[in-house]
């Protein structure tokens, strides 16, 4: 498929960048209060790290972009931070290299190049940026790291605790959803708080979620719809970090606490944390995504995703857009791309069976 003329949205070289972490601040400021050492020393140095690199991604100008490939297939470069606080890294591995001995750089390499074949194959999109940006990535960051992130720039990823989070390039939809926050900096630009933030949070679970079951070619009714599998230690009583088909109930445990997010606006978190909740409310629109896809049936990467991408394209979308200016986005998106029929009505019953719509 080709790019759509919703692909000359981009509007800028660089967009707005956010410092996104896939862990949010209230669970590591839970563990930074546990009475386990281990865990409770890990969190408070990894929320350290992130409040430093937050800062300076606010401070920082933004650097030119690299030089831009043929965009048909990615450029990805892999570097080792050697559990230093460091970055870039030692390079371990670059594009058409053999696989090295380490599972970490292994792992980040493939999600790599398995979110660029979702956006190129489906959306047409050449890389992040639409214009063959190359992926770079970082691991073994810090010691005992909590998270992974985008700066901007590039991807790092923690080794986590071994207590609490495992090594955090496991989950290939942790990839996809930080590389998401990547296509949002240069398409929408979404503003990182409150409900704009949200809807940034939420296209990049949704994104995520598709690069995996892309790579899996897992039909809506059989992935799991999780963010995070396989990231939670054996000792935490929980699935995955979030649930797009029952938000809330991705964890519920004595040390992590219970997952806060709401599926509907009746549950909708009036805060000034987070950026005002943008982890958490996040799961309204997960939500009202994991309907539609569901209700079409198939493949979700095709119409439920190919809505979603074509509204997070939209010149109409504003960075400051609301649910309801998102939802409104998507109905318009369907009846464009598909007419009054199947994709639209099952788009507009989405948004409304989770209250953002009446």
């Amino acid at each position: 498929m080709e790019p759509t003329a919703h692909g000359a949205a981009d509007r800028t070289p660089g967009g707005r960048a956010c410092f996104c972490t896939i862990v949010p601040p209230h669970v590591l400021d839970r563990l930074a209060e546990a009475g386990d050492a281990a865990v409770r020393d890990a969190a408070r140095r990894s929320l350290a790290l992130d409040a430093r690199h937050r800062e300076n991604r606010v401070l920082a100008r933004r650097a030119a972009p690299p030089p831009a490939t043929a965009g048909d297939r990615p450029e990805r470069t892999v570097r080792d931070a050697r559990h230093t606080e460091h970055l870039p890294g030692r390079t371990v591995r670059r594009e058409g290299g053999a696989a090295v001995a380490d599972g970490s750089v292994n792992r980040a390499y493939d999600g790599l190049g398995a979110t660029f074949a979702l956006y190129r194959a489906v959306y047409g999109r050449r890389s992040i940026d639409g214009a063959g940006l190359p992926l770079d990535a970082t691991v073994h960051y810090g010691r005992d790291y909590d998270n992974a992130f985008w700066d901007g720039e590039r991807m790092v990823f923690g080794d986590g605790d071994g207590e609490v989070f495992g090594d955090f390039t496991v989950p290939l939809d942790v990839i996809g959803h930080e590389l998401t926050h990547g296509v949002t900096q240069y398409t929408a630009e979404l503003e990182y708080r409150g409900q704009s933030g949200a809807l940034n949070e939420s296209l990049s679970d949704v994104f995520g979620s598709l690069v995996k079951q892309y790579a899996l070619q897992q039909t809506a009714d059989r992935a799991d719809w999780l963010i995070g599998a396989g990231l939670l230690a054996p000792r935490v009583h929980g699935v995955a970090l979030r649930s797009m088909r029952a938000p809330g109930t991705a964890y519920d445990d004595e040390v992590l606490g219970k997952d806060p997010q709401p599926a509907t606006m009746d549950g909708y978190v009036d805060t000034r944390d987070d950026d005002g909740g943008v982890h958490i409310n996040s799961g309204i629109p997960n939500h009202a995504f994991y309907l539609a896809a569901t209700a079409l049936g198939g493949n979700a990467w095709e119409r439920a995703g190919q809505v979603w991408y074509d509204a997070l394209t939209s010149p109409g979308l504003r960075p400051d857009a609301d649910f309801a200016a998102f939802a409104a986005a998507t109905v318009e998106a369907a009846r464009a791309r598909y007419g009054e029929g199947r994709e639209a009505d099952a788009v507009a019953k989405g948004w409304a069976q989770v209250g953002v719509t009446g």
